[in-house]
């Protein structure tokens, strides 16, 4: 596993982390049991960040989560283990009412954050982020005070923001003292590194790729009779129904991602498995501090986590031909509709 260290963070993270939303809800059901097989895996495999939020589950995935240090601790010095620090981070701000910038009072703000700590058990968060707030937040100087202030008080360690748009990221760059920013950036999703990835490495920040697999569209394991539960946000949120359409296969239209799949599986040729290809080639460009995918079960845990190791020489050759791929059917079939929008 690859460590990158984002000035403005200050502690290293696993190129490869785990990111805990399918542990807490909306995927489908996920059993305690299994959830905590991802959270073990994971770790044996040399991941050390850990990215959740206070309504992943309603507090369930923060739960889960807040178990890490103790199995961390019994897992140090053995085999595989990392002897980087564990790293987690969560989001708050959506357990009021997400789209009406006047939940956010410091009062709000501050139970949020104190429900974080108690359900993580920790004095500290590593990292509180902004979970896809209203546009309107990232002009309202009195909210990033507030987290200023929570830093001051040791309640954090660090603030960041997790954004819908690159609009959104490159405002969220003109405030001193972010040290995060999580958007959405895979192949689907390209506009992040010509606007927002060039300046946040100048800075410092740390970009945080999120949805990394397009909701598992880039796992390659999808067909048109592919269907999902109920309680599964790929059924219930296609075209925006519950939060935005871009947390949902990347706001690509379903038969579209298939194709543009397809594309990329042919220029793989069998040499690597799509979602390995995928996760290497975000973590391969140039100011990405790390990929958070999800996962439901321990092996794919497992597999994510392999992507993180340092590309060997045959490996960047396959990866030199999927990001020809990767731009070309892009420009081909996604840009006219994915880039004006995020």
């Amino acid at each position: 596993m690859q460590y990158r260290t984002p000035s403005r963070l200050g502690r290293p993270l696993s190129v490869i982390g785990q990111g805990c939303w399918q542990i807490g809800a909306d995927w489908g059901d996920v059993s305690d049991d299994s959830a905590n097989a991802v959270l073990e895996a994971a770790l044996q495999a040399g991941v050390t960040f850990f990215d959740t939020a206070d309504v992943y589950g309603d507090g369930r995935s923060e739960r889960l989560v807040g178990g890490l240090p103790e199995r961390a601790a019994a897992l140090a010095g053995e085999a595989g283990s990392s002897s980087a620090p564990l790293f987690i981070a969560t989001k708050a701000s959506r357990r009021a009412d997400p789209f009406a910038p006047e939940s956010f009072t410091e009062e709000n703000l501050r139970s949020w954050i104190e429900r974080s700590r108690q359900n993580l058990a920790t004095d500290t968060i590593d990292l509180a982020q902004l979970h896809c707030p209203p546009p309107e937040i990232y002009r309202d100087d009195r909210v990033f005070d507030v987290l200023d202030a929570l830093v001051g008080e040791k309640k954090i360690a660090a603030w960041g923001v997790s954004v819908e748009t690159c609009e959104e990221a490159l405002i969220s760059l003109e405030r001193e003292h972010l040290a995060s920013i999580q958007i959405i950036l895979n192949p689907f999703r390209l506009k992040p590194l010509d606007e927002v990835v060039p300046t946040a490495r100048e800075k410092g920040v740390a970009i945080i790729a999120r949805v990394p697999l397009a909701s598992g569209l880039l796992t390659g394991k999808f067909s048109p009779s592919t269907t999902f539960a109920g309680n599964d946000h790929r059924s219930f949120n296609r075209h925006g129904e519950a939060f935005d359409q871009g947390e949902t296969f990347s706001g690509v239209e379903y038969e579209t991602g298939l194709e543009a799949v397809a594309r990329l599986e042919q220029a793989l040729d069998g040499a690597m498995p799509l979602p390995e290809a995928t996760l290497r080639w975000i973590t391969g460009q140039d100011g990405v501090t790390a990929a958070i995918p999800g996962a439901s079960t321990g092996e794919q845990a497992r597999r994510n986590a392999a992507a993180g190791s340092e590309p060997t020489a045959e490996q960047a050759d396959v990866l030199e031909r999927f990001d020809t791929a990767v731009r070309e059917t892009y420009e081909e079939l996604l840009r006219e509709s994915i880039h004006p929008r995020w």
